[in-house]
């Protein structure tokens, strides 16, 4: 991975085929996406289970590009490895899931994989202010973890806090919730660059008819960089 700020699209799977995964990751990496991202979730620090790294293992042959693992899982680090095993490119921890988010963050990067941190909308920015010389991606949750298809909680002063700490370090601001044409630009003007999309991707589409998904990637992707400086 080499970093660069230009407005990524990276679509969750968690609103994909759950019957054809593999084929899905295929279809939207050929339509445009950029990253692919995986929400992973255990029913314990969210109210959803999804994935775990054997998924993430039989996905990996399917992805030519980043494979974006987002661990919504408490604990974190006894898992770590198994997702770094598995072929993820970078796993994102949440600062809430545990006491010690610097050390699972060290974890991550000795496991060979960049090291995200993210934030749910109740937790201020400041909260990683501490973290940023650990870690490669911050992502600013913009619904309530849990499900797909929520709506969009505005976060853009938060974003231009946050974008405000990094500085000129290469670290990725990730948005995860609600995003689509109409809020794309509200999250790229405040200083975000990864775009989690997954209603937004797959509406219309299928792996059959994978052309939905090509023009929603586009229109997300014009609509951010319409905006973004």
């Amino acid at each position: 991975m080499t970093f660069d700020r230009a407005i990524k699209i990276a679509p969750s799977i968690l609103a994909a085929d759950f019957a054809n995964f593999g084929a899905e990751c295929e279809a939207i990496e050929a339509q445009g996406a950029d990253w692919v991202h995986v929400d992973v979730m255990d029913g314990h620090f969210v109210p959803n289970i999804t994935f775990g790294p054997a998924t993430c293992a039989a996905l990996r042959p399917h992805i030519k590009g980043v494979m974006d693992v987002h661990l919504m899982i408490a604990p974190v680090d006894p898992y770590i490895e198994a997702f770094a095993q598995a072929g993820a490119d970078v796993i994102t921890a949440h600062v809430e899931a545990g006491p010690h988010i610097h050390r699972t963050l060290q974890a991550i990067s000795a496991a060979g994989a960049k090291a995200g941190v993210a934030l749910n909308p109740g937790t201020p920015a400041h909260a990683v202010a501490d973290l940023l010389d650990l870690t490669d991606l911050i992502c600013l949750m913009t619904v309530n973890p849990g499900f797909g298809g929520q709506k969009f909680i505005d976060m853009g002063d938060k974003i231009r806090s946050l974008r405000a700490m990094i500085g000129d370090r290469p670290v990725h601001i990730e948005i995860d919730g609600g995003v689509d044409p109409d809020t794309a630009p509200l999250v790229a003007r405040a200083g975000a660059d990864v775009l989690v999309a997954g209603s937004a991707v797959f509406k219309g589409g299928s792996v059959d008819n994978p052309g939905p998904y090509g023009d929603n990637i586009r229109a997300i992707r014009q609509a951010a960089s319409g905006v973004y400086t």
